[in-house]
């Protein structure tokens, strides 16, 4: 039997909160039932303020937009990401900066970092990998003394943390996501998490198009208009309702991605005692969710013959990302971009991924397991 690489859990559940949002005609956008769910987010993560949006891209999106990030500004970003970061600085007009990540997390190196910032530095945008933090710690303290915004791109961070608070609360600003293949999801959607008052009313206004209407609707203002740049930002409140049942699962899905997590993490330790693979590093301070299980091989050669071997047996392990720095689109557009990242390539050329999703048995995780030690051995 085929062992897929992810699967989002949908139950009865999921399927009632739907039907009865039909039912109850809550289809729009921003309705009482994105307003719960924002709310509740809040209060899971401790963030003073919450915006549902379309997805983590347009949270970075409204963010930039709020901030008045464009032309002549730069934003640092590891090349070790998902595209979605930089085409969020390039719609907005800015440069993306892209840096190397650490060798053991595959976070932003903050060493490098602190190399890269120049008085056009605006924002850093710190990926927390797999659920892993990067050091914020370090992070922040770069950006106190720049006075670049601290960003979190925590879009696989739910329910992870550093020094016991939510990931995408610890910098002013940070999302998470909710897409198909995250921890908890919606199929699609995000979130954008604020801490400062002014700075959510300013959001606020670039999800709603640019107009009042938020302060509207609580009764600030008798009628709303355009009063600045926005866009649409909002979600519908049939994926809010399917969220809403997913949050409220939180702790049953992450004790099952957990479980599967250690199992991999403990079978595989002989590999790395060999030399043969390195595993994720955990920090100190770091409280990881699960959300994916890496590996790096010694070499690419042994990154194909994994993938390869797998593939044969029907479990379904991948890749990641590809580096932004040398990608042709930076190469073409981006000229000052294609600089040397050394471990930023290493991982390109030698991580993989294996299945790992809530509903995913024991017995098909020792399969994988046991067929991973087949390719490195045999």
């Amino acid at each position: 039997m085929k062992i897929p690489f992810t699967r989002p859990s949908i139950g009865a559940a999921e399927v009632r909160a739907v039907t009865r949002a039909l039912r109850e005609r809550h289809i729009g956008g921003n309705g009482p039932i994105s307003k719960r769910v924002q709310t509740r987010i809040a209060e899971i993560t401790g963030s003073p303020h919450a915006l549902l949006t379309p997805n983590a891209t347009q949270a970075m999106e409204m963010l930039l937009i709020a901030l008045n990030i464009g032309p002549g500004d730069e934003v640092i970003l590891p090349s070790f990401s998902f595209v979605s970061m930089a085409n969020a600085v390039l719609t907005r007009g800015a440069t993306p900066v892209f840096s190397e990540i650490d060798r053991g997390t595959l976070n932003m190196d903050p060493k490098d970092v602190a190399r890269r910032i120049t008085k056009r530095t605006k924002m850093v945008m710190p990926v927390h990998y797999g659920g892993i933090s990067s050091d914020m710690d370090a992070l922040g303290a770069i950006c106190a003394e720049s006075g670049a915004f601290l960003f979190e791109d925590a879009a696989q961070g739910i329910d992870a943390t550093w020094r016991g608070q939510p990931l995408g609360t610890i910098a002013p600003a940070g999302c998470l996501s909710f897409h198909e293949t995250k921890n908890l999801t919606a199929g699609e959607g995000g979130v954008l998490l604020i801490r400062d008052l002014e700075l959510f009313h300013r959001a606020e206004i670039v999800q709603e198009k640019g107009t009042n209407r938020s302060a509207f609707l609580r009764g600030e203002v008798d009628k709303y208009t355009w009063v600045d740049r926005g866009g649409s930002y909002v979600v519908s409140d049939l994926l809010a309702a399917l969220l809403e049942v997913q949050l409220e699962r939180r702790h049953e899905l992450l004790a099952r991605r957990m479980e599967i997590w250690r199992l991999y993490y403990d079978g595989l330790a002989d590999l790395e005692r060999k030399g043969l693979i390195a595993r994720p590093v955990i920090p100190e301070h770091a409280g990881h969710n699960a959300h994916i299980f890496f590996l790096v091989a010694e070499s690419h050669a042994l990154q194909m013959k994994i993938l390869k071997h797998l593939k044969s047996k029907d479990i379904s392990a991948t890749f990641h990302f590809q580096p932004l720095h040398s990608s042709p689109f930076a190469s073409k557009h981006l000229p000052g971009a294609n600089y040397a990242l050394p471990e930023t390539d290493r991982a390109a050329l030698q991580l993989v991924r294996l299945p790992l999703f809530s509903g995913l048995s024991k017995k098909d995780a020792r399969r994988v397991i046991a067929e991973t030690i087949a390719a490195v051995t045999t």
